[in-house]
């Protein structure tokens, strides 16, 4: 009895996940620096939506609801390499750069940079086929907006 009262509340068929591009890789890397620190705020969710409507041209609805996926597909992700890598072969340099940027952009927004959030910066630089230098210079970037 109490099995058929749990299942009338669950979903009776799972939600099927799309396929991530690169816009919803790099929306989940955002999501999953935001939550490295066990803390997702308001504004760290504000800051992606803005972030993927600005890179991807969405209005503030679409952004929400395209950040919402990538929160799932962080859930039930693969590992940070794999997003990287799917940046990294399907846009060009400009495009990852601007990612590595973004990221970045949701490490700083907090004004700390915590070891988890930097940590995950580095495995998607890495899989994007970017330098340190690079990393270095999009975070440099990123600090001058804020100031």
């Amino acid at each position: 009895m109490l099995k058929k009262f749990f299942q009338a509340f669950r979903p009776e068929t799972p939600t099927q996940l799309p396929d991530p591009d690169a816009e919803l890789a790099l929306g989940a890397l955002l999501v999953r620096v935001a939550q490295s620190d066990r803390d997702y705020k308001l504004e760290e969710i504000s800051l992606i939506d803005r972030i993927l409507a600005r890179l991807y041209q969405h209005n503030a609805i679409e952004a929400a609801k395209v950040r919402a996926t990538c929160e799932k597909l962080h859930t039930a992700a693969p590992e940070t390499d794999t997003f990287g890598k799917l940046i990294r072969e399907t846009t060009g340099l400009e495009e990852r750069l601007a990612a590595l940027e973004a990221l970045w952009e949701v490490v700083l927004a907090d004004g700390e940079q915590a070891e988890g959030e930097i940590k995950i910066v580095e495995e998607a630089r890495i899989a994007m086929g970017l330098s340190f230098n690079d990393s270095q210079n999009a975070r440099k970037r990123v600090l001058e907006r804020l100031a």
